[in-house]
């Protein structure tokens, strides 16, 4: 199941610095796993990652989800802002993620 945590348009100028010249829409969502118990019954947490390209003829979404990040819904919300606000993408969400867990 996915719950909607947020969304955020990609800015303007990054996506004229990377030659994009439309409009890019991340939204992140919280997933929780219900068929993944683990020993203590609780729910394992994960990302699901919603990508939208508005072009000038049609309009492009991507998705990716990463399950069985955490079984802590409080490290699950943190690591959902911290996609958010650096608007981490499907192509670097579980290099993110990596660099998070060495913390």
């Amino acid at each position: 199941m996915n719950t909607f945590y947020g969304s955020i348009f990609i800015e303007k100028e990054k996506l004229e610095e990377a030659g994009i010249k439309h409009p890019i829409k991340l939204e992140y969502y919280k997933h929780i796993s219900e068929d993944g118990k683990n020993y203590s019954n609780k729910a394992k947490y994960g990302i699901h990652i919603v990508k939208t390209e508005y072009m000038q003829d049609n309009i492009k979404v991507e998705s990716k989800s990463i399950k069985y990040i955490t079984d802590d819904e409080l490290e699950a919300n943190r690591i959902l802002r911290i996609f958010k606000e650096n608007r981490v993408t499907l192509i670097n969400s579980e290099e993110v993620i990596s660099d998070l867990s060495k913390f």
